[in-house]
């Protein structure tokens, strides 16, 4: 994913509709749409939309954040196993 980010007034998104989404999908980018400069919509592709969606489940799952805190703690103090470690056992 590439975090391609732009900013684009709405008249000429409106203008250049097809040829922006070609391109955003291309990139898999992310536009802000603005009137008179100020930010009034997004556009995103499905696939980036869908990840953020992804994300914000995963962030509210208190369980899973719980996991990946423990996780980094370990890694920090060196509480890490080769892959040859956890294959063998």
């Amino acid at each position: 994913m590439n975090n391609i980010l732009q900013i684009m007034p709405v008249t000429k998104v409106k203008r250049g509709l097809l040829d922006i989404l070609k391109a955003m999908q291309e990139d898999d980018s992310t536009i802000t749409l603005t009137r008179n400069g100020e930010a009034v919509g997004v556009m995103m592709t499905p696939d980036r939309y869908e990840a953020l969606l992804e994300t914000i489940e995963i962030l509210a799952d208190k369980k899973a954040i719980a996991s990946l805190i423990s996780s980094a703690e370990d890694f920090n103090t060196g509480k890490i196993y080769t892959d040859k470690e956890v294959w063998e056992g």
